[in-house]
């Protein structure tokens, strides 16, 4: 009989493939070899390496494009939803309360990324914040460029870190958006403005500062829908 914490042999190519990936420094977006390269490379039969890719991409940590490859994820190991946010009922005391991890966590983020983002950097958060103002002066759904927004700024912190905590972050906007029905699309128009001028500008203080008046917007909306 099989003990319980022995692993079975796609959870051990799993982990092989692992290190290869981390041998090699691969990196987001990059093409692993094909399973025929992979399987004798392993000394593993093909079906196990792609019952290996399944559990992988379980995890994050490749993509399984039909008829292109498989690819390093973009977060590897960072899923949408690592903290079950789905199955919380409480919406509104779930929102509040990612509100409060927000505040300590995006203003700071934003002033690093005011420090150390780069042009090309700067042009793609310039670039985001006018395709989110557009949306909404427009009245069109910019969830998901809001989200991209915000991970746009997360990821020029330079902080190895903080791509790790995107998905609470990430999480949070559609559910605010949900709630607040985007009544805050002048405030939010603004205060992203605000928050990529300072980062532009390489001003630390004003990019946090920024960031949390656009968090204080939002917490004075949601308490008000709160009473």
């Amino acid at each position: 009989m099989m003990n319980s914490e022995e692993k079975s042999l796609p959870e051990k190519l799993s982990d092989d493939i692992v290190n290869y990936i981390l041998k090699e420094k691969l990196q987001p977006g990059d093409r692993l070899p094909n399973e025929s390269v992979l399987a004798e490379k392993l000394g593993a039969g093909r079906s196990s390496i792609r019952e290996a890719m399944k559990l992988l991409a379980s995890r994050n940590i490749v993509t399984i494009r039909q008829g292109s490859g498989t690819y390093i994820s973009s977060s590897p190991g960072v899923v949408d939803d690592p903290l079950g946010f789905t199955f919380i009922g409480d919406k509104q005391k779930l929102a509040c309360d990612l509100l409060e991890i927000r505040f300590l966590l995006e203003p700071s983020i934003a002033a690093r990324a005011a420090s150390y983002s780069g042009k090309d950097e700067i042009k793609h958060i310039q670039k985001l914040c006018d395709e989110v103002e557009q949306l909404l002066e427009e009245g069109k759904d910019h969830t998901e460029k809001d989200i991209e927004f915000h991970t746009a700024i997360s990821m020029s912190s330079k902080n190895m870190v903080v791509p790790r905590l995107i998905p609470i972050i990430n999480s949070s906007i559609p559910l605010f958006i949900d709630l607040t029905k985007s009544v805050l699309r002048q405030e939010t128009i603004d205060t992203h403005r605000e928050i990529t001028e300072a980062i532009a500008a390489h001003d630390s203080t004003r990019a946090y500062d920024a960031m949390y008046l656009h968090l204080v917007y939002n917490r004075r909306l949601i308490n008000f829908l709160k009473k």
